[in-house]
């Protein structure tokens, strides 16, 4: 049996007027005609005097946040998707019944308004009432109006509490899909097809990451949920689709912090006949250009650093990053001699190490959180990159890039490993890898060698996580922040 507060049961009692007065309590179709954020714009300059004589007719909806009855005349406040508008609304406007109706009001109930734009004698772009409908009555009250949700934990449970109450909340996630819409309109415009692929697979690849397993019934098989769409977008390419991307869910076993979500949203894309250069390029307008769409201005303040995301980001090749911070030139070094200073400077090594896991372990120690400016980290070890082309001069590393801004990856992206030999390869090195205990080595994908022996074009392909980029863009510190619905452990 639910046990309710004296709050609760004063609004089930209201509750039970509305509906003596044969009403629904919860509402049906009601139609808007426009926003408070408008209206405030659009009038704001204009006078009392102005505006009476404009006598300009509005219909808004939205939730009570604030209520000042004072008898036969009352203000109240309401919020909608844009923001707060203020009501005033009298008996002598409405009738005795509407207002009756009205008394039962409680922040929290949603309604709609038609009335007349006016100005109150402090300049405040009011709605006058004319006619007052009670839409949904809320059974729950709202949290205090200066606190909201202090728990963070709980904000984050209750998301829509949180957005009802937390302007900056909604801020972010009205931002999220503009920035994404970005992306997609840059993109289209440079004549990149969106495509959707599958999410469930039966080979773990296009990625180094810890997989979801899960079970299909029907088939009596173990399927990945995916943890990246490299090498489906890759086929495609084989087919003929020259320019491809896809935005879409990614999932990864793995811990949760600051950054990380077990589930999160990236972006991939595929362009026939670039190279890393171009990935360059594209990364940097997709960012530039998202900035100045939603902010107005490449200059944004992100974790206590004042940075800007004009195009023109640094490229420095990762060993000469290590040289700078360590006097350590890998590009002179054996793999005998990176182990023997691997333990000197106390870097953990696992059984699967070699050189180019040497490399990327000083990278991550000394190098990786120092980066504040976007930064193009470019020339990988070819161990850690098994999708990646090998550098010409120097095999040891590929033709990969990691984008870093403020100590954190953005972006990865390859001059695309498109020699089906090689690849068979790498993918078998990773199956010793996996023997040896590396659990986020990748699987053999005999099919996709054999799509590249169909011949691929010379390609360049990068991926990014959406949800960082919102991050950034909002200036919203975790990641928790940017994911409406993000990963939780259960109460109980």
């Amino acid at each position: 049996m639910r046990e309710f507060t004296e709050q609760e049961l004063v609004r089930r009692e209201k509750l039970n007027k509305i509906k003596e007065m044969g009403i629904d309590p919860f509402g049906d179709k009601y139609d808007v005609t426009a926003f408070s954020l408008d209206i405030k714009n659009k009038y704001q300059e204009k006078s009392h005097d102005e505006l009476e004589e404009l006598n300009e007719k509005v219909r808004v909806a939205g939730r009570i946040m604030f209520i000042r009855k004072m008898g036969k005349a009352s203000f109240f406040t309401i919020k909608d998707k844009l923001g707060n508008i203020q009501i005033y609304i009298s008996i002598n406007d409405i009738g005795e019944e509407s207002y009756a109706l009205f008394k039962t009001a409680d922040i929290g109930d949603i309604v709609g308004v038609e009335g007349t734009v006016m100005k109150t004698g402090t300049g405040e772009i009011t709605i006058k009432c004319q006619k007052y409908t009670h839409l949904v009555k809320a059974l729950k009250p709202l949290p205090e109006k200066f606190h909201g949700l202090n728990d963070v934990e709980e904000r984050f449970r209750r998301r829509y509490v949180d957005l009802i109450m937390n302007d900056e909340a909604r801020k972010v996630a009205f931002a999220r899909p503009k920035i994404i819409r970005s992306i997609q309109h840059y993109l289209d415009n440079l004549g990149y097809v969106e495509v959707e692929t599958p999410i469930l697979g039966t080979i773990l690849g296009g990625a180094a990451a810890k997989p979801f397993i899960t079970h299909h019934n029907s088939q009596n098989i173990d399927m990945y949920l995916r943890i990246a769409t490299e090498l489906n977008l890759k086929r495609l390419l084989v087919g003929g689709m020259d320019a491809v991307y896809e935005i879409g869910r990614i999932f990864r076993n793995e811990g949760m912090d600051r950054k990380h979500n077990p589930e999160f949203t990236s972006i991939e894309l595929y362009k026939a006949f670039s190279n890393l250069e171009g990935m360059m390029d594209i990364t940097e307008g997709i960012i530039s250009n998202a900035a100045m769409e939603l902010n107005g201005t490449y200059e944004v303040d992100f974790l206590g650093h004042h940075i800007s995301l004009a195009p023109g980001f640094k490229r420095c090749h990762m060993v000469d990053l290590i040289k700078e911070k360590t006097g350590i030139d890998f590009f002179k070094l054996n793999e005998e001699e990176a182990f023997a200073l691997a333990k000197q400077h106390n870097i953990e090594i696992e059984s699967h190490f070699k050189f180019g896991h040497i490399v990327n372990a000083f990278f991550e120690k000394y190098v990786e959180d120092t980066i504040i400016e976007p930064t193009f980290v470019y020339g990988h070890p070819v161990e850690i990159s098994p999708l990646a082309k090998m550098n010409k001069e120097d095999p040891r590393f590929t033709e990969r890039f990691e984008l870093f801004i403020v100590g954190s990856e953005y972006a990865n992206a390859f001059s695309e490993l498109n020699d089906p030999i090689d690849q068979y390869n790498r993918f078998e090195n990773q199956l010793k890898e996996k023997e040896m205990g590396n659990e986020e080595a990748n699987d053999m994908d005999i099919d996709f060698v054999e799509a590249l022996e169909y011949g691929m074009p010379p390609a360049g392909g990068m991926g990014m996580g959406i949800d960082r980029l919102v991050m950034l863009l909002t200036g919203s510190e975790t990641i928790r922040e940017v994911i409406l619905f993000p990963t939780m452990k259960p109460l109980s």
